[in-house]
């Protein structure tokens, strides 16, 4: 029987899960950390505690992307399925996206080149599988470490892997763990099947044809495809050639024009000018170092006044602070790390001043940008120690630099 026509205990009362006992009809079972006494929702599910778990009354689990691998849930399941699990059997033709960064970016622009093909996108991008119309000839999955380290049967078509650096470190534990289970599509790939994958990892045997790139201009020699016809910049300019080489592979086209009418998110390295003229650039969704690094780059002809900081969630920043000392740079501490921050500027000599506080910031280059510097917000930290999250401190920063005066 296809998994899809089994009613299965869910774990975690999420997005996920709940668009499953949706797409069911309700009168599902859910187990939930969160909840202390059973109740049962407008739907007809019932929600239970965690711990009233019993294996032995399910024939099937599946599990939101977030549950640990030493959760009780996850230790106790006899017959655990990921999300992409369970919709395996009835999913067409699917293009799976993962790395550490730009894969909601990359998810994006395929799915913008590809929907004149009838394509939808869903996973991490925000849409739920059991959301995605299973008519459709393609879908863009987003695809977490979490979701993958879970996933034991389903298998992409076409696997996208964009680089990895450390992060997630305190659900994987190790790189080797965060890395192995963004590899993990490989192992069930097809003859046939492509996987484009950043060169250097250790990879997996698999049946899949693996292209390993290392450079933006590996991409274009190999998939024929012209940077200089695209309008984008340091890591998006690769996003941009990695979703290029997707379409080139499948229906032998590179749509420049298209590509070019992608707009990127907001807080997304999403430039903007004050009341004299300057240059200021809103990056605050790059909550970890590799992306301050890609933004970083994108600038390098210029003076950079930088604002950094936030929760960096322990990460080692030495690699962001070595990648500074080649440009021309000030660096703006703010944030839960500020004299962690501090102290590597003054191990790395690299100019700096304490802000504390993005308002403060903000205010200290006003006194010192000209019209040929830009003004960075790209803080490689999350935000929530001193606002509600990644949007709001990206649109308090738009809102101070709209303030200042001619």
């Amino acid at each position: 029987m296809p998994t899809t026509q089994l009613k299965p205990t869910l774990f975690g009362y999420g997005l996920t899960t709940k668009a499953i006992a949706k797409k069911l009809g309700g009168g599902c079972t859910f187990f939930d950390d969160t909840v202390k006494e059973a109740f049962k929702d407008d739907e007809g599910n019932h929600i239970l505690p965690s711990a009233l778990f019993d294996p032995d009354k399910s024939q099937l689990e599946v599990t939101t992307p977030s549950l640990k691998p030493n959760h009780p849930l996850i230790k106790k399941a006899k017959n655990l399925l990921s999300e992409y699990d369970y919709f395996a059997d009835i999913m067409p033709f699917s293009i799976w996206i993962s790395g550490t960064n730009g894969k909601t970016t990359t998810t994006q622009m395929l799915t913008h080149l590809l929907t004149k093909r009838g394509a939808v996108s869903g996973g991490n991008i925000g849409t739920p599988l059991a959301d995605l119309d299973t008519d459709a000839p393609i879908w863009v999955l987003e695809s977490s470490s979490f979701a993958l380290h879970h996933t034991r049967t389903a298998s992409p078509n076409i696997y996208l892997l964009l680089p990895i650096t450390p992060d997630h470190l305190d659900w994987h534990e190790t790189l080797q763990q965060y890395a192995a289970d963004k590899l993990r599509p490989l192992l069930t790939m097809k003859e046939g099947e492509l996987a484009l994958v950043p060169k250097g990892l250790s990879l997996p045997k698999t049946n899949a044809y693996v292209v390993e790139y290392d450079s933006n201009e590996m991409l274009a020699e190999y998939f024929r495809l012209d940077p200089s016809a695209l309008r984008f910049k340091a890591a998006f300019l690769q996003d941009a050639l990695l979703a290029l080489a997707v379409t080139r592979v499948l229906f032998d086209e590179a749509d420049y024009a298209l590509m070019n009418a992608f707009v990127l998110d907001a807080h997304r390295q999403e430039e903007f000018k004050d009341a004299q003229k300057r240059l200021w650039v809103n990056d605050s969704k790059a909550t970890n170092l590799d992306a301050t690094i890609q933004a970083l780059k994108g600038y390098a002809d210029k003076h950079i006044h930088l604002i950094l900081g936030g929760d960096d969630k322990g990460v080692d920043l030495t690699p962001l602070f070595e990648a500074m000392t080649s440009l021309s740079l000030t660096l703006y501490t703010i944030g839960a790390n500020n004299a962690k921050l501090l102290t590597l500027a003054e191990q790395y000599a690299i100019k700096a001043f304490s802000c504390n506080t993005l308002s403060k910031a903000v205010e200290h280059i006003d006194k010192v940008l000209t019209p040929s510097d830009v003004a960075l917000l790209s803080p490689a930290a999350a935000s929530l120690d001193q606002f509600t999250s990644y949007k709001h401190r990206g649109e308090m920063f738009r809102d101070l630099v709209k303030c200042l005066k001619k």
